[in-house]
């Protein structure tokens, strides 16, 4: 079940589901038609050939709200010298309209503002006693037409009781309601994202002249940066039931995807799967449905280059995508073979992007530098990479001369939560590197548990880079380019998991196929659930799942489909030993 294409009514589908599958895969006959290949019969109760796999979604609590507001006021207390009766004041997400016409986008709340207090509505404002955690929200007062077009108007009471808070007020009482209270401070929102660069918009309020409210203050910035890093228990909660919808989703896409297709007809199976089985309206971020040598471009998919190529026979495909719930995301990266069988070109790049994948994760734990994790992955990707001959010379002096970068220009990963680039991957007083590839980390913490971060490594063939470092005499020396040349077109691979930080180890939420032999034997149909799946684990006298050692050379490859791909493939446990 899963399939993405609905039938009209009158159409039988020429499918059967099984409750235990989790996808169906499609094939393209000689004819350019799609024939759906479905695992063990077993009946559906859906006209459409689908079967949802959840009753209901998950259902969030306001409860962690409470607790996220409870974080911010104890950081605040203890790291700076307020005064008495200083409150927080903070504004939502405005109703958007599209241009310069009345259409209104799907409205997302603005994060810092989600964080708090979990509102659906926009152009929200809230305040919070910092003495005595006291909340409150003050809601827009709308027209009485509004119940015509947009469904009743709740009262303030209500709104109290859906959010939980201590008080509700309209918008317009906002002034007299804070005067009452007699703050000696207000606390808004100023600082900068260190990913976009943009600043955190103040709230503004008629009247707030009227408050000591320094508009340029970064007290509630550092404070809501610092709380948002480390997850609580019931936002673990959250993101881990994303990875699962996400993970699902990447599954019946790896089940659905053929020559012949095109790219947003993969795209258009993510999302179904994501809204339909896990209740994700939104995407985390455009999808990025790269085949061929658009896998080469890092943010592929965006209005200029949107997922549009036609999907042909021998390329690898990189589908990088993540549903987001309660505006907490996901994002997950698989790569793979449009026809389900790696040839041995592609199965040592990719088998190269995941040694790196799990290398990290092995190491990956409350204290270690994630800058140490970025160079981690640069060198095995070297080390493989000399291996079969692409790169020549000293690992150390490759390191050294930013070779590594040429391949992988990107950061190892981010942090991740309401935002797909979360917030505090540089604290107050961190300063980015000026070196290629390290210079686009978007974290340059030392790990602490609670932390979630993506890890995703990558290796591409993108023509403008590699001609830049063939010029550069520096770089040039170790790159071979007669082995480097067969690549020309390939794009590129990578590999993304979202991970938990524990103490002594780290969790790995994403759950996709990942070795060679699982994601061909995804595509050709042999496994139907992800609990077949191979999934590393890692923690305390776990033995680190190894990729296979490299086996291709550039010298004698002749690029064709590798026999018994995706073998040694071996994780021990201790009681394995």
């Amino acid at each position: 079940h899963g399939c993405a294409f609905p039938f009209p009514e009158t159409q039988e589908p020429n499918y059967v589901a099984t409750m235990s599958s989790t996808t169906t895969a499609v094939e393209e006959t000689k004819e350019s038609t799609l024939v759906l290949k479905a695992p063990p019969a077993e009946p559906v109760n859906s006209r459409f050939g689908v079967l949802c796999t959840t009753d209901l979604t998950l259902d969030i609590s306001m409860e962690m709200h409470k607790e996220n507001r409870q974080r911010v006021l104890e950081y605040l207390r203890a790291n700076n010298d307020l005064p008495a009766k200083t409150m927080v004041v903070v504004q939502g997400g405005e109703a958007p309209t599209f241009h310069d016409t009345d259409h209104e986008p799907l409205f997302k709340q603005e994060s810092n503002f989600q964080y708090l207090f979990g509102v659906k509505e926009p152009d929200f404002y809230g305040a919070i006693d910092v003495d005595t955690g006291r909340s409150m929200l003050f809601c827009p007062r709308l027209p009485e037409e509004y119940a015509t077009w947009m469904g009743r108007i709740l009262a303030p009471e209500e709104f109290k009781a859906m959010y939980e808070v201590d008080e509700v007020h309209y918008v317009d009482e906002m002034h007299d309601v804070l005067t009452s209270k007699t703050p000696s401070r207000l606390l808004t929102l100023y600082g900068i994202n260190t990913d976009s660069g943009i600043v955190a918009k103040p709230a503004t309020f008629a009247g707030i002249a009227d408050f000591d409210a320094p508009a340029t203050d970064t007290t509630l910035f550092v404070a809501l940066q610092e709380s948002r890093v480390i997850k609580s228990e019931k936002e673990l909660e959250v993101m881990r039931y994303m990875n699962q919808v996400t993970s699902e989703a990447h599954l019946a896409v790896m089940r659905n995807c053929a020559p012949g297709l095109a790219e947003y007809q993969m795209e258009a199976i993510f999302q179904h799967w994501c809204y339909y089985h896990g209740g994700s309206r939104c995407m985390s971020y455009t999808c990025i449905c790269a085949a061929g040598n658009n896998g080469a471009t890092l943010h592929y998919g965006h209005a200029g280059a949107p997922n549009d190529k036609r999907i042909e026979d021998g390329e690898m495909c990189l589908f990088d995508m993540g549903g987001e719930y309660h505006r907490y995301g996901s994002d997950v990266t698989c790569s793979f073979p449009a026809n389900g069988k790696f040839t041995d070109a592609q199965k040592f790049i990719y088998e190269t992007v995941l040694a790196a994948t799990w290398a990290v994760e092995g190491e990956l734990k409350e204290g270690v530098s994630w800058p140490d994790m970025h160079t981690l992955a640069y060198r095995v990707i070297l080390t493989r990479l000399a291996a079969a001959g692409l790169v020549e010379g000293d690992v150390d002096d490759m390191l050294a001369a930013d070779v590594a970068a040429v391949f992988m220009p990107h950061g190892l990963g981010h942090m991740l939560g309401l935002d797909t680039h979360d917030c505090g991957g540089y604290p107050e007083g961190s300063k980015r590197s000026e070196r290629p590839g390290y210079c686009s980390l978007r974290c340059v913490r030392v790990m602490k548990a609670g932390m979630i971060v993506t890890v995703e490594p990558g290796v591409y063939f993108n023509p403008y880079l590699l001609e830049k470092a063939y010029a550069n005499p520096s770089q040039a020396k170790f790159l071979v380019k007669e082995a480097i040349d067969p690549f020309t077109g390939f794009g590129g691979v990578r590999i993304e998991d979202d991970v938990i930080v524990h103490k002594d180890h780290c969790e790995v939420m994403s759950h996709v196929p990942r070795t060679v032999a699982d994601i061909e034997a995804v595509m050709a149909g042999t496994i139907y659930k992800r609990e077949d799946l191979f999934k590393p684990t890692y923690g305390p006298g776990i033995t680190p799942a190894q990729v296979p050692d490299v086996t291709y050379s550039a010298a004698s490859s002749g690029g064709g489909a590798g026999a018994g791909a995706g073998a040694g493939v071996t994780q021990a446990t201790p009681g394995d030993a």
